[in-house]
């Protein structure tokens, strides 16, 4: 534990170095350039700049919201409006120019320049400066005030003026103390110059309910495309098999009724073959019921549903599951054949010799991982399937996250928001 503490200390110092360097230098050359360009507009010179300049602005706060994600995990959503489409008549850097411009997002990126110059980068010297005291305080106990004191220098180590050795001992333990509270503080403030980073660089409240009325919109879309597929599958499946059967049946019986006086050995053999034919049908309406809700599904829930496929596979699969309770019948529907296509995609295209079915519910959410150690390169935009899983999960609030570097591992990660029933 104090090797970790140790280890996020000296991150956290590293990080708010270089963010207290590199952020307010970014941040004023960003916000001259934008500014300047937007005041360049009446003369006609900022039409061309402006959308440059404003790029320049995002990229430089995507930066920012990718540094919050991988050093303090800080999510920061992005906040901006689409791309407007082309109008005739209008042209193109003008509209983008407005579109930029009418964005709220925009002048918020411009007001955390601002506070980055400032504020942000007084969190990242803090983060940063109780380390350096850290170092500087035994350096100068070692020795290192003697030159200074004896050529004039007027050493301070905060508020210990050092003179002599007792002053520079007192010095050192300042700087040991500050060391073993940077612990603590270190990674706690570079953790709030990203969460004031958040404050103006994510979505508002009327962004976010935007986003989220776009997202139900589009999830709707899916469904209602996805339930009318899933129809006409039915109905195919149907009528060419289970329906085509059973009118074959009812074919044979008619001409086992007119050969029953007749010819009875004949009529027995087209008995035989109709009750051959009713096996089929029944097996086929079996299967099509699976395929909609599988019966192990909905008397035992995803867990052992999930088991049970998985012995059906032609690879060992390893399932581990923990879950205190069932989910609601629709999103254990929409997780079991998640996995489901997940499973399928490994055994067909991964090449993997082995698959791990991980399962826990935290936090309100239900996750599940799939990985597989087949040869990786699974695309989300490249696959149908993938798409088809997400779109389903969509309808959920849920996500699909992959990953699958060539060479493998493959790693699918689905979540979806639900409360468990004991």
């Amino acid at each position: 534990m104090t090797v970790k503490r140790f280890r996020e200390a000296g991150l956290a110092a590293a990080r708010g170095l270089w963010l207290s360097l590199y952020g307010p230098i970014g941040a004023v050359l960003v916000y001259t350039f934008a500014v300047v360009s937007i005041a360049l507009i009446p003369v006609g010179i900022g039409l061309l700049a402006t959308p440059v300049a404003l790029r320049a602005v995002r990229g430089f706060a995507g930066q920012r919201r990718a540094q919050a994600r991988a050093w303090s995990g800080v999510e920061i959503p992005s906040p901006y409006l689409p791309a407007p489409r082309r109008r005739p008549g209008v042209p193109g850097q003008v509209e983008l120019c407005w579109a930029l411009l009418r964005d709220k997002a925009t002048w918020r990126d411009l007001q955390w320049l601002l506070v980055d110059m400032t504020a942000g980068c007084l969190l990242a010297v803090l983060s940063m400066i109780g380390f350096l005291y850290t170092l500087w305080g035994p350096v100068l106990a070692l020795g290192v005030w003697k030159p200074i004191v004896h050529h004039g220098g007027n050493e301070w180590f905060l508020f210990i003026h050092v003179t002599g050795q007792t002053s520079a001992n007192f010095a050192a333990a300042l700087g040991v103390s500050l060391g073993v509270l940077n612990l603590f503080t270190g990674p706690a403030l570079l953790r709030a110059d990203f969460r004031l980073a958040k404050w103006l660089l994510g979505p508002t409240p009327e962004r976010e309910l935007a986003q989220r009325v776009e997202r139900l919109t589009e999830t709707r879309h899916d469904a209602v495309d996805t339930s009318a597929a899933e129809l006409r599958r039915i109905e195919r499946d149907l009528h060419d098999g289970a329906q085509a059967r059973l009118v074959a049946v009812g074919m044979s019986l008619s001409t086992v009724e007119a050969l029953l006086e007749k010819d009875p050995a004949k009529a027995r053999e087209l008995l035989a073959a109709a009750r051959t034919t009713s096996a089929e049908a029944l097996g086929e309406l079996r299967d099509l019921v699976r395929g909609i809700h599988p019966p192990v599904l909905a008397e035992r829930g995803f867990a052992d549903a999930v088991r049970a496929l998985a012995l059906r596979l032609p690879l060992p699969v390893e399932v581990d599951m923990r879950l205190p309770g069932r989910a609601a019948e629709p999103v254990e529907a929409a997780a079991y054949f998640a996995v489901s296509e997940l499973l399928a995609n490994a055994v067909k295209h991964s090449g993997a010799r082995r698959i791990q079915v991980d399962a826990e519910h935290s936090g309100g959410m239900l996750r599940v991982t799939v990985t597989d150690d087949g040869c990786g390169g699974a695309d989300l935009a490249g696959g149908t399937g993938l798409r088809g899983v997400e779109r389903r999960l969509g309808a959920f609030d849920g996500v699909l996250a992959v990953s699958s570097p060539p060479g493998g591992p493959t790693m699918a990660t689905i979540e979806l928001p639900c409360a468990l029933a004991g």
